[in-house]
C-alpha cells in the first residue's frame, strides 16, 4: 500500500560533491567548445556539423540536469531559494559561452544552412525553427547581456512570486466548524488530519473551495481573500513588471503583438490562436448553461463563486491516496499496457512528489528533466476526487516527457499546445473508466466534475488569456484596483447570471503563476482541450480491437516524437488540420454533447423522482 512518495534526485546527482564536479567539467567543455567554434562555424564542413551540434546539445542537456536537480530542490523547499541563485547564476555564465551556435547558424548561406540540415536529419526541425525565428534575434553581444542579467530581472520577480506565495499560511476553516455540530459529516471531518490543523497552505485551502458545506467554502474563500489582499502591492507590482519586461522584449525583438513571442514558440499562427479564442468565447453560453442546472441541483438561488465548485454528493467522499493510484493505473492499463508500465516505474523508482509539505510549492507540474534521468512529478495530494484527475494529468505529462525523451534534448520539448495534449487525453482515460464502474447517480456528480473540469481548462483559460490580453494592451503601470476590474469584467463575460462574483474574487487573479512565469501561456490549456476531445472522439469511434490498437500505436507515436516536428505535422497524422476553422467546432461539439449527456441525467433522475 502506497500512502505517499516522495523524490529520489539520484537519477540527477548522488551528492553536492558530484553536482560541483559536474559543473567543472560543463564549464570546461563550454569553453572548448567556444573556442572551436566561435565565429568559426562557417568555416566546418557539413559532413561534420552533425558532430557539433551534437557537442552543443550535451553541453544543453548539461545545463539543464544541473537546473532541474536545483529546481526540483527548490520547489520542495522554497527556502532553498540561495542555492537555486547559485547554480542559475553560474549555469546563465555557461550557457553565454554557446550562445554564439544558434545567431552564427542563422547568419550562414543558405545553401550551407540547407547542407547542414541535411547532414543533421533528426535536427531539421529544430534547426528550421531557429532560422524562422532569426528575424526576432538581436546581436550576439546584446544576446549575451540579456542572458547575463536574466536572473535579476523577469526572473528574479518570478522567483519572488514563489517564495512569497510557498511562505503563506492561512487559518483552517474546517478546524473552526461549530463543537456541536454532531453530523455524521462532522464526525468524519474531525477524524482527518486536514482538520487537526490550524493552519493550512495555499493548495489545502484552495481545495476546501470543493468542500460539500457552503459556510465551509464561504470561509475558506474569505480566509485566502484576506491574506491575498495583504499582498495585493507587492503582487500587483510583481506584474507590472512582468508587464513591463514583455513591453521592452517586444520593443527590441521587434514583435507585432505583446503575445506573438509565444505563439512563435509554440508554432501556432496569429489565426489560429485568434480563431480558438473566437470560438470558445462564442461558446461562453455553456457554462451559464450548466451553472444554472447546478444551481437547482444545489437547491441554491444564486450561486456565488465559491459555489462554482461545490460538489453534488450528499456527502463528501474521501479518496486516499493509494486508492487513486489504483484508479489512475487501472485507467491507463485499459488503454495502453506501456502506459501503466511507465506509471509504476515513477511511483517504484521516486519520480513523485506526492503531498503539501511545509515550504512546498503549490500546485502540480511534471518536469521533463533530461533524457539521461527521467521526469519529475509534483503534486499536491488532498484525498479529493478532483486531485485523482490531477494524478491522471500529471502523468499524462510524465509519459509524454519520458516517451519523448529519446528524441534527445534539443527535440523531446514540445510547444505548449500539444504538450497539454497527453495530460488531458489521460483524464479523459480516467472519466472513461469511472464512467463505466458508476451508477446513474453517481454518474451525474463525476459528469458535472469533468465538465467542471473542462470548463476550468478551455473557458477560464480563454477568460485569463482576454485578461492578460487587456493589461499588456497598455504600458502604464496599472494599479491594483485596475487589475481587479479587468478580472472581474472578464470572469462576468464567462459566467453570465448563472453565477454571482463577489467582491472578495476580484482580487484572484493574484495567485495565478502562469501570469508571471509564462505570459499568455493560459490559451495553450484551451488548445489541447479541444485537440484531446476531437482525438478522444476520434479514439472512442473505433469500434474493432484492430482499429483502436492502431489508433493507439499512432498516438503513442505522436507522444513520442515530441518536438522534432511541427504541430500541424504531428496532428495531420490523425486527420486533422489545425489550420482550418472547422477544427475547433470538433472538440467544443464534444463539449455540447458532454453536456447534453449531463442534462439527461439529470432529467431522468427528475423523472424517477416525480414518480417514487
Amino acid at each position: 500500500m502506497i500512502e505517499s512518495t516522495e523524490w529520489d534526485l539520484k537519477a540527477l546527482f548522488r551528492s553536492e560533491e558530484q553536482l560541483e564536479r559536474f559543473m567543472s567539467s560543463l564549464k570546461r567543455n563550454a569553453r572548448q567548445f567556444a573556442k572551436a567554434y566561435e565565429g568559426r562555424l562557417g568555416e566546418i564542413k557539413s559532413q561534420d556539423f552533425y558532430a557539433v551540434i551534437r557537442e552543443y546539445e550535451e553541453i544543453l542537456e548539461g545545463i539543464g540536469r544541473v537546473m532541474t536537480y536545483v529546481f526540483l530542490g527548490f520547489a520542495k523547499d522554497s527556502t532553498q531559494g540561495d542555492v537555486y541563485a547559485k547554480y542559475e547564476m553560474q549555469t546563465t555564465q555557461i550557457h553565454n559561452l554557446v550562445l554564439f551556435f544558434e545567431l552564427e547558424f542563422c547568419k550562414l548561406p543558405q545553401n550551407k544552412q540547407k547542407e547542414c540540415i541535411e547532414s543533421s536529419p533528426q535536427y531539421a526541425y529544430f534547426l528550421q525553427k531557429l532560422i524562422e525565428q532569426d528575424e526576432f534575434s538581436l546581436s550576439l553581444k546584446e544576446e549575451k547581456v540579456l542572458l547575463a542579467t536574466s536572473p535579476v530581472g523577469v526572473g528574479a520577480f518570478s522567483r519572488l512570486f514563489d517564495e512569497h506565495l510557498s511562505h503563506l499560511s492561512f487559518k483552517n476553516p474546517v478546524s473552526n466548524l461549530k463543537a456541536n455540530d454532531k453530523s455524521p459529516l462532522q464526525k468524519k471531518i474531525k477524524k482527518s488530519k486536514a482538520s487537526l490543523k490550524t493552519t493550512i497552505s495555499e493548495e489545502e485551502i484552495l481545495s476546501l473551495l470543493h468542500h460539500c458545506k457552503r459556510n465551509v467554502r464561504k470561509e475558506a474563500q474569505k480566509i485566502f481573500t484576506k491574506k491575498l489582499k495583504k499582498s495585493r502591492h507587492l503582487l500587483s507590482y510583481i506584474l507590472n513588471m512582468v508587464r513591463k519586461d514583455l513591453s521592452i522584449m517586444q520593443g527590441l525583438r521587434g514583435y507585432k503583438l505583446p503575445e506573438s513571442f509565444r505563439h512563435l514558440s509554440n508554432a501556432a499562427t496569429q489565426k489560429s490562436v485568434d480563431k480558438l479564442v473566437d470560438v470558445v468565447s462564442s461558446h461562453y453560453g455553456l457554462v451559464g448553461e450548466y451553472y444554472k442546472i447546478k444551481a437547482k441541483l444545489l437547491g441554491i438561488r444564486q450561486l456565488k463563486d465559491y459555489d462554482r465548485y461545490a460538489p453534488l454528493e450528499s456527502s463528501q467522499s474521501e479518496v486516499g491516496y493509494n486508492d487513486a493510484l489504483k484508479l489512475v493505473l487501472k485507467a491507463f492499463g485499459d488503454f495502453s499496457k506501456e502506459f501503466k508500465d511507465i506509471a509504476t516505474k515513477a511511483l517504484k523508482k521516486g519520480w513523485v512528489d506526492s503531498h503539501p509539505a511545509p515550504n512546498k510549492r503549490g500546485g502540480a507540474f511534471s518536469h521533463g528533466s533530461v533524457p539521461t534521468a527521467h521526469p519529475y512529478v509534483l503534486l499536491n495530494y488532498t484525498n479529493s476526487r478532483r486531485d485523482v484527475f490531477t494524478i491522471a494529468h500529471e502523468f499524462g505529462h510524465m509519459i509524454h516527457q519520458e516517451l519523448s525523451k529519446t528524441q534527445g534534448y534539443l527535440n523531446m520539448d514540445t510547444p505548449l499546445t500539444t504538450a497539454e495534449t497527453a495530460s488531458v487525453f489521460a483524464e479523459m482515460l480516467l472519466f472513461d473508466t469511472l464512467k463505466k464502474s458508476l451508477s446513474k447517480d453517481e454518474l451525474i456528480p463525476l459528469y458535472a466534475g469533468k465538465l467542471e473540469d473542462i470548463f476550468s481548462t478551455l473557458f477560464r483559460q480563454i477568460t485569463m488569456t482576454h485578461f492578460e490580453r487587456r493589461i499588456h494592451a497598455t504600458s502604464d503601470e496599472l494599479k491594483a484596483e485596475d487589475f481587479d476590474r479587468i478580472w472581474r469584467e472578464e470572469n462576468e463575460r464567462m459566467f453570465g447570471d448563472s453565477l454571482m462574483l463577489t467582491k472578495n474574487y476580484e482580487s484572484w487573479w493574484c495567485y495565478i503563476p502562469h501570469f508571471v512565469h509564462s505570459p499568455f501561456y493560459c490559451y495553450a490549456y484551451s488548445y489541447g482541450q479541444l485537440l484531446v476531445l476531437a482525438l478522444f472522439g476520434l479514439y472512442k469511434a473505433q469500434k474493432t480491437p484492430r482499429n483502436r490498437e492502431k489508433f493507439i500505436q499512432k498516438y503513442t507515436e505522436f507522444l513520442s516524437l515530441g518536438g522534432s516536428k511541427s504541430p500541424k505535422e504531428l496532428i495531420s497524422a490523425f486527420g486533422f488540420n489545425l489550420e482550418s476553422d472547422k477544427f475547433w467546432l470538433i472538440g467544443m461539439n464534444e463539449v455540447q454533447k458532454m453536456l447534453m449527456e449531463f442534462k439527461e441525467l439529470v432529467n431522468a433522475q427528475d423523472t424517477l423522482s416525480a414518480a417514487i
